[in-house]
């Protein structure tokens, strides 16, 4: 008999070549492993049909369903190619329409009688105010003949996530090919930690997922597969957080009498409890001999930047020098500015009128003159500079530091891996990591993406902040609320105030060029997303005629950036029309209204990020979130959420459950296959933090886990080159 093949055999051989490229092409299937891990993404019951009722609009779906009527129509004139078949389907908990045309007429209205039950695939769109299913494939549910019956013996039958090439019942079929090769599965868990835990051997769990009997066999499985996923993970991390714990670092202690202390006497407010607590965390982390690595998340506007500025200002005491990497140009030259204004004289080290423990705060990025730039470069060799604060430009390879002592990264999800390592590289042994974020985290996933990384969070709100009212406005069904919007923008400049207009689009050339149509049935989703230098104009030429009216985008010159950025904070400009090079960091507190266009084409967090641009100062904030989608579309229960509430922590879940197919590994960008099938971060927090301990304390014990051959063939497996390196840099 011929053998089973392994694991990481080549599907070609075991499906043969044709069905082995679509599964390659399609679902980013190599081998049998990978199809083994491809799991149902729910299961239809035979007893129990699947609800048409909340079909999701523009998605591939399966759905199991009985015939309730099929009519042929006839139209043109034309004997054949102008017919149209329309086929009711049923399921008791709604309708739903299938249509098919010309030649593809024949065969379904052989098939689709009334009374027929099959599954049905296809991808659900809109149609004259309904949804349909236009030409979906469909399989039969007949259980008469022999093979139907093998098929569809289980009670339960799986639906995987398929798409328009592959549907569901062909990757069932080819996972009934491959499934007897589960025996081959290498365990990743520990026997004593898999007995301790009562969990299913892995073979077995990937039976039962895929070939359930009964819902009791689907519970048992995931459980099983969930562990795998979580501790392999955080075995990934804890090794990481291990081999950081073996590096040297220099200690770093602010000295008494100090350049801190000097700053903590001019303030002119007292810490938040919340600044205080986290700012002790972060200082005991500095005076350890090995590097810190700490993720400090806040609310927007929780006063992260100034606990950041203590943490440098500590390491400069000490001799050292502090660099802080900002995402871009606009927000690097805004923190120059206000951390020099917060320092004052003791920003002035070396020049006339600085403090006598004053240092020198350097700006660096790529648009500066040449002098300027020779000027910084040398201060940072020199050590004259304490402390630097630039984007990218800080990485390169000529960019020299006296004493690099503490990183400070703003906004991490903008930066790339690559260029923290190389910042890290730049001092004589690794600097102490700061990784600031506005973007609230939920704990598992904390724990998950940031696994290396040890957590502060600042949720407390400084005091002087005012209240943010958000609306979503309806633009389509209630055009005259739009109207209303920019009356609002009017009385809110009428009242001494300013306000931002945020688009998805630039629209020059160039953004013409690079746009791909989107694809929805909806006209508003038809329509190339509304673009700023459209919008400025129409804005100036009509509703917001005769306000001083500026546009920012990133295609601007550094210089012009600038320059609008100074003269809107300056409040010589009423209304700035701009994309989300906004979204972090920029502080002007007079700004108190800001309307979101196409606002259903940005996701939660970055609605919330932007948002906070308003509300800064005494006055109470307005956001109004703008969009043409119709009430009932997820876009709109999206917005809605949005409106709700100001709570990130209670956003970040609501992102984190609609991104949910996202790689927590960083990945998530880059569309590369998920590596959590069965794990969710936000249902399964008690599974990720029990993995946790036990992954931290394996690794303790076994560094190299040379105990547990099955557990490093997983991880190889997980981390494939581009995975290992993002948790290398961290």
């Amino acid at each position: 008999m011929e053998r089973v093949p392994a694991l990481d055999e080549p599907l070609k051989k075991s499906l043969g070549p044709a069905t082995a490229k679509v599964m390659a092409e399609a679902l980013d299937l190599h081998t049998v492993g990978d199809l083994l891990h491809h799991y149902p993404r729910r299961y239809a019951e035979r007893g129990e049909l699947t609800t048409l009722a909340d079909l999701p609009l523009d998605e591939h779906v399966t759905v199991v369903a009985q015939v309730a009527d099929a009519r042929v129509h006839t139209f043109n004139g034309s004997k054949g190619r102008g017919q149209r078949l329309e086929v009711t389907i049923t399921d008791g908990s709604g309708r739903l329409q299938l249509v098919f045309f010309g030649k593809g007429v024949h065969k379904p209205h052989h098939d689709l009688l009334p009374g027929t039950r099959a599954m049905f695939a296809g991808k659900v769109s809109l149609f004259n105010r309904r949804l349909q299913l236009a030409h979906p494939s469909y399989e039969l549910l007949r259980g008469d003949s022999e093979e139907a019956v093998d098929v569809w013996a289980g009670a339960l039958i799986p639906i995987y996530p398929a798409t328009t090439k592959l549907e569901s019942w062909k990757i069932a079929k080819a996972v009934d090919t491959v499934l007897p090769s589960a025996v081959d599965a290498v365990d990743p868990l520990p026997d004593a930690l898999r007995e301790g835990r009562g969990l299913a051997e892995l073979p077995d769990a990937l039976r039962l997922i895929h070939r359930p009997r009964t819902k009791a066999d689907i519970a048992t499985a995931r459980e099983r597969l969930k562990w795998d996923e979580a501790f392999v993970l955080q075995v990934a991390l804890a090794r990481r957080r291990h081999a950081d714990t073996q590096l040297p670092a220099v200690a770093r202690r602010p000295a008494p009498d100090g350049i801190l202390d000097a700053f903590d006497a001019k303030l002119p407010f007292t810490l938040t409890e919340g600044q205080q607590k986290v700012s002790k965390e972060i200082f005991d982390d500095l005076a350890t001999e090995h590097p810190m690595h700490r993720l400090l998340q806040g609310e927007v506007g929780s006063g992260k930047t100034m606990v950041a500025l203590r943490a440098m200002l500590a390491v400069v005491d000490s001799g050292g020098q502090a660099a802080m990497l900002a995402p871009t140009e606009v927000l690097a030259q805004q923190h120059h500015r206000s951390v020099t204004e917060m320092m004052g004289e003791l920003a002035e080290g070396g020049m006339l009128g600085g403090a006598e423990r004053a240092t020198k705060v350097v700006l660096l990025t790529g648009s500066m003159g040449t002098a300027a730039r020779r000027q910084a470069l040398l201060d940072l060799v020199t050590g004259e500079a304490g402390l630097v604060i630039g984007t990218h430009a800080l990485i390169e390879d000529k960019v020299r530091f006296h004493d690099l002592g503490l990183v400070v990264v703003d906004e991490q999800h903008r930066f790339g891996v690559e260029q923290r390592d190389a910042l890290r590289g730049k001092g004589k042994q690794p600097p102490h990591l700061l990784v600031m974020t506005a973007t609230p985290i939920p704990r598992t996933v904390a724990m998950t993406v940031f696994g290396d990384l040890e957590t502060s969070v600042l949720d407390q709100l400084p005091a002087g902040r005012s209240p943010i009212a958000s609306h979503v406005v309806p633009a389509a069904d209630k055009p005259h609320f739009l109207a209303r919007a920019w009356e609002r923008v009017r009385e809110e400049v009428g009242k001494g105030h300013q306000a931002y207009v945020v688009c998805p689009r630039i629209g020059d050339e160039e953004d013409q060029k690079k746009k791909s149509g989107p694809s929805a049935a909806d006209e508003a989703e038809k329509r190339p997303p509304l673009a700023v230098l459209d919008i400025a104009e129409k804005l100036g030429a009509g509703p917001l005629a005769g306000l001083r009216i500026a546009v920012l985008h990133g295609r601007m010159h550094p210089d012009d950036k600038d320059d609008v950025m100074r003269h809107f904070a300056a409040g010589e400009l009423d209304v700035l029309v701009a994309t989300t090079v906004i979204e972090v960091g920029v502080n002007v507190p007079n700004a108190t209204a800001m309307v979101i266009m196409d606002a259903d084409r940005f996701g939660v967090s970055q609605l919330h990020q932007l948002r906070g641009r308003v509300g800064r100062g005494s006055a109470p904030g307005l956001c109004l979130l703008v969009s043409e989608m119709p009430e009932a579309t997820p876009a709109r229960r999206r917005l809605n959420a949005v409106a709700a509430t100001l709570d990130g922590f209670e956003l970040s879940r609501i992102d984190l459950e609609q991104r949910r197919e996202g790689d927590v590994l960083g990945q998530a960008q880059s569309g590369v296959r998920s590596s959590l099938r069965v794990l969710t971060v936000i249902d399964d927090e008690e599974v990720i933090a029990a993995a946790r301990e036990e992954a931290t304390a394996l690794v303790l014990a076994d560094p190299d886990l040379t105990a547990h051959p099955g557990l490093r063939t997983a991880l190889d497996a997980l981390l494939d080159k581009d995975r290992e390196e993002y948790l290398e840099k961290g």
